[in-house]
């Protein structure tokens, strides 16, 4: 009797694993396509990723892909609270290619670091946020529709629906002349920037598909990102998972 009992507990638990998974729920032990998204309290962003909130997040290594070869290395930090979803990108780097002065230009013709967050795999409409070295930011909500696609500008954003960014640039000691090594870029996407999409705000559990990339434009176009796409960074059935704690 004891052992039918513990049989049937454990098909209960299995079941409820695989019920998880088609709700949008993801076990605990996430893959090489997914990341745990730990949750915090909201925090200023500063551009040099200096506040103690980051200190609870792991670093993610972004990959380089394309002919070029680049000794930079990219990595990204990401947080989430009850309002938004914080980044954090340390992109090395040796010369700054950035002539862009304005928001909302065409920013990824320059270095840049872009994050892709599409909630709801049922509806081929994501949100894109670039940031460039000069704190010039590009958001754009894009819907694709099997590889046609275009991004639209927020409507009244203002107020609570403004993102919050900044960036910084790391030399070699503290002398503005010194050496760069590189720079960094911190930025928190409001949720409310992301209406109407679903699943938006997340709780936890929920899980979003996203891609995290950087364009470095020293010598040519080096592109990094977390979860490899082949021609554009627009495959968004190739983006890996956020997990939200």
């Amino acid at each position: 009797m004891r052992k039918n009992i513990r049989t049937l507990f454990f098909l209960f638990c299995l079941t409820a694993g695989f019920r998880n998974l088609n709700n949008g729920l993801i076990a605990a032990n996430p893959g090489p396509d997914s990341v745990t998204i730990r949750k915090c309290s909201d925090f200023m962003v500063t551009g040099s990723g200096d506040s103690k909130s980051w200190d609870t997040a792991a670093w993610i290594n972004l990959v380089q892909g394309g002919p070029l070869n680049s000794s930079y290395q990219t990595k990204v930090k990401v947080l989430y609270s009850e309002s938004g979803i914080y980044f954090l990108f340390d992109c090395g780097d040796k010369k700054l290619t950035g002539t862009m002065k304005s928001d909302f230009l065409n920013l990824w013709e320059e270095d840049v670091v872009e994050v892709f967050l599409w909630t709801d795999e049922n509806f081929p409409v994501y949100f894109e946020y670039e940031l460039s070295p000069s704190n010039y930011e590009l958001p754009i909500m894009v819907p694709n529709n099997k590889g046609n696609f275009l991004g639209w500008l927020p409507w009244h954003y203002e107020g609570d629906r403004r993102t919050r960014h900044a960036t910084s640039v790391r030399r070699e000691s503290k002398e503005s002349g010194d050496a760069l090594t590189g720079w960094i870029a911190e930025f928190y996407i409001p949720f409310k920037l992301l209406a109407p999409l679903s699943q938006v705000p997340p709780v936890s559990g929920t899980r979003w598909r996203a891609n995290m990339y950087r364009i470095d434009y020293d010598n040519g176009i080096v592109p990094f990102s977390w979860q490899k796409t082949d021609k554009t960074f627009h495959e968004y059935k190739k983006f890996g998972i956020f997990i939200f704690e």
